[in-house]
């Protein structure tokens, strides 16, 4: 299997994180997992049809499908002929270039999107898809969704060990409108967000800490109440257990 990701262009990283292509090749024949990011995405299949959502969605050739940001693991199945490009959009960004129902509604699935607002197929194989992207994306971007940029920075800053009153406080927006917001433009509530940052710092601590490093130590400084409260954390959203990692 190859995986690259490319960068939008200047004006849209506020918005986008990346490109992603993935190509499947003769090792391939096996289930791919990927663990929660809070971040919603739009994929193209240029392949074979490609089953995801841990088997029960199946994308078809040519076709382009939203994913729904996630609270827990989806595994999709790679084989040799599987060839998708994706687009990883920030947090609250899907609203800055589509009119769309509540991301909520989708929270966790893969979904066929609205024909009249996919991507077109040939312009992949007629240009670098890359700058096909930022102009797709150039000529629909708007600021619908601006408001949220200074609550989700405040998350991440404090990885999200920031408490909803604090936000609600800091950003002069009432607890009830933030659900409101965050449902509608990210799919996820806000405390489901946080739970999601604070989770992909602990994975960054313990991919990146030496041995000796104990996981209660890494529990404490990401704020869980003790070793068994971050495992059972990560097993709910990885599928895995620390050890498995």
């Amino acid at each position: 299997m190859v995986y690259k990701e490319v960068n939008p262009s200047h004006n849209l990283q506020n918005e986008i994180h990346n490109y992603w292509e993935l190509r499947g090749d003769t090792s391939s024949n096996h289930w791919e997992r990927i663990f929660p990011d809070g971040c919603p995405g739009l994929i193209m299949n240029l392949g074979d049809s490609c089953t995801t959502d841990n088997g029960a969605v199946k994308m078809e050739h040519g076709k382009t499908y939203v994913v729904g940001a996630m609270t827990t693991f989806k595994e999709s199945y790679i084989n040799e002929n599987t060839h998708l490009i994706g687009v990883c959009l920030k947090p609250s960004a899907f609203g800055s270039f589509f009119s769309f129902t509540s991301l909520n509604e989708i929270k966790n699935n893969t979904i066929l999107f609205d024909k009249n607002l996919s991507f077109d197929r040939e312009r992949f194989f007629k240009d670098d898809y890359t700058n096909y992207l930022n102009q797709f994306f150039t000529d629909r971007k708007n600021h619908k969704a601006a408001r949220l940029s200074s609550v989700i920075n405040d998350i991440q800053v404090s990885r999200g060990l920031i408490t909803i009153d604090e936000l609600s406080k800091q950003n002069g927006i009432s607890i009830r409108q933030l659900e409101r917001l965050f449902n509608s433009f990210i799919g996820l509530t806000p405390k489901e967000y946080a739970n999601i940052i604070r989770l992909q710092y602990a994975l960054n601590l313990i991919a990146s800490q030496k041995e000796h490093t104990s996981l209660l130590d890494i529990a404490f400084e990401c704020g869980y109440y003790d070793h068994s409260h971050l495992t059972n954390a990560i097993k709910r959203h990885t599928g895995y257990l620390p050890s498995e990692l």
